[in-house]
């Protein structure tokens, strides 16, 4: 093997003053040939908190063991996980989000701190996957995202089942039109072991576009976490890292802003999770990348959703797998004219050379995939909207619904269990447009999803006929006529904080507007009255985030 001339290994085998960092690396197995070659971490969230991550660690040994055999000496480390769906509805869901940068911090720190030629990250939940990704960005050493893989559906009368399918049978149950057996059944059989959430929820949304941006090989991103394919697959994704060494190829020579408009566009195309918006932006600020929110709606004009996946529609990752996977789906946008081939991924070649035995045509014995002349939506599903309630954006999802526009009277909550109190208690009617704040990104902290609300809306009946926006976040399984990431949210003084109860607000995604029907002098009178609430927390990780972090419309960043 050709050794780069920058192998951080060098500076351990040179000179007797390294003796020491050998001698300590002799305790861990390394031997002396071993010196010589380039040391790689292996990163890697393995937990029982989440079914999501239960299962990484056995891909992190499968991984160790490839690297090994291809002439490289792995280090395994852990990164924490929160799971965003057994926190749903709680306070602990404010530290979903954080948990993000508390993952990418810890692998800069591990990768940086022990001079690592190279990492390896696997990951299986909603944060630890672009976390990973902010921590590779900064680093800029040889790496891989190997996905920890998506859960089967459960089963029952019939339907398949996802966790969206609980929390929607929570509103259903409440509003008397499931028996209390079927509510247990579901609870029961929706997640039957290991893997993230199978719908194109934000889990399959990531890994679908760290395939498409180059990051991870192709087919991984919708294998199942209990599938033979997944080991042998990450078992490749270790080889790959020694070879994208051997190379030099490095994050940066993949990641680029064409790289970002690939991943932005199967998003589109497969209608992806509203946290991909906030995700994206924030590793593209760890990359020094321009890209804002209007690139986002530039692209959405251009690309049609044509994918049948749930929450709007009807398939789940494993069957989009079966029908030829994100490959398939690429192929098809590339001979459209929509995708940039000429990136390069971590195979070491570029998009359109790893497609080129692809067919460019779904086939016609499966309908998760339509041909792209066919698609359910012209246009794409995440919508930028502006406005006087949200001057610097906010984020759509307008998939799946009967009309995407409502004007109507507020119904305001300053929190996501007054929401839900009012919408259990029956106290919300068809017309009106729901508004959760004070849980922005600094206000919650931790810019909770709204998951438990937006389920009980649909299970109540209210889909199609209550709007609802936050300066809060949305699960990626949340669909409806939803706005999220208003900004600025209302913790630092956005207009989201003058609503009233009441007040008319005009939700209207065919005109991209979100507005606030208000004479201005009135709004200029709220704004002179209002003042800053008490932050929630005044210290530890909490309190810390919400000083350091920036606006939704910005990522969410603290860096």
């Amino acid at each position: 093997m050709s050794k780069p001339l920058n192998w951080n290994s060098h500076h351990i085998t040179q000179g007797d003053e390294k003796a020491p960092n050998r001698a300590m690396l002799r305790a861990v197995g390394f031997t002396d040939g071993d010196f010589e070659k380039p040391i790689i971490g292996v990163a890697h969230a393995q937990s029982n908190i989440t079914p999501c991550n239960n299962g990484l660690g056995h891909l992190a040994d499968a991984i160790s063991a490839a690297i090994t055999e291809a002439g490289g000496m792995p280090q395994q480390y852990g990164t924490i996980t929160v799971s965003d769906g057994i926190s749903m509805g709680t306070e602990g869901m404010k530290c979903s989000l954080v948990s993000r940068e508390v993952i990418a911090d810890s692998i800069e720190t591990v990768s940086r701190g022990m001079s690592h030629d190279g990492v390896v990250v696997t990951g299986g939940c909603d944060k630890n996957m672009p976390g990973a990704m902010i921590g590779i960005a900064r680093l800029n050493i040889p790496a891989i995202f190997v996905y920890g893989g998506t859960i089967k559906p459960g089963h029952y009368g019939g339907q398949d089942l996802t966790i969206v399918s609980v929390f929607e049978a929570v509103g259903a149950y409440g509003a008397g039109k499931i028996s209390r057996e079927d509510f247990n059944e579901i609870e029961r059989r929706a997640c039957p072991g290991n893997g993230s959430c199978g719908g194109m929820y934000t889990a399959n949304t990531m890994s679908s576009a760290f395939e498409a941006m180059g990051m991870s090989l192709p087919y991984s991103s919708t294998m199942s976490a209990v599938d033979a394919e997944k080991e042998s697959s990450a078992a490749e994704s270790g080889r790959a890292l020694v070879r994208l060494i051997e190379r030099g190829i490095r994050p940066r020579d993949i990641m680029t802003k064409a790289a970002f408009e690939n991943a932005m566009t199967v998003i589109m195309a497969v209608g992806g999770s509203t946290n991909a918006v906030l995700h994206l932006l924030a590793i593209a600020h760890a990359l020094e990348l321009d890209l804002t929110l209007d690139d986002f709606e530039r692209i959405r004009e251009r690309t049609p959703v044509f994918c049948d996946l749930k929450p709007s529609g009807r398939y789940v990752a494993t069957d989009l797998h079966a029908a030829g996977g994100i490959p398939l789906v690429m192929k098809m946008l590339l001979e459209a004219g929509l995708l940039h081939g000429d990136c390069l991924t971590v195979t070491g070649q570029t998009v359109a050379e790893n497609l080129a035995d692809v067919p460019a045509q779904p086939s016609p014995a499966q309908d998760v995939i339509r041909p792209i002349s066919q698609p359910l939506y012209a246009q794409g599903h995440l919508a930028i909207l502006r406005g006087n309630l949200a001057p610097q954006g906010s984020v759509a999802k307008i998939s799946g619904l009967k009309s995407i526009k409502i004007t109507g009277p507020a119904r305001v909550f300053d929190s996501e269990e007054r929401c839900m109190a009012a919408i259990m208690g029956d106290q919300i009617r068809p017309g009106d447009v729901l508004v959760i704040r004070y849980e922005g990104p600094k206000g919650g902290p931790g810019m909770r999803e709204m998951l438990s609300p937006t389920s009980a809306i649909i299970g109540k009946g209210l889909g199609d006929s209550v709007g609802l926006i936050t300066d809060g976040r949305f699960s990626g399984a949340t669909f409806g006529l939803v706005v999220g990431h208003v900004a600025p949210e209302a913790f630092v003084g956005g207009p989201i904080a003058l609503i009233q109860e009441g007040d008319t607000i005009e939700l209207d995604a065919e005109k991209l507007e979100l507005n606030l029907l208000v004479p201005e002098a009135e709004l200029e009178r709220r704004r002179a009255a209002w003042t800053p609430p008490k932050p929630n927390y005044e210290r530890g990780v909490l309190a810390k985030y919400a000083r350091l972090v920036s606006g939704a419309d910005q990522g969410a960043v603290t860096d």
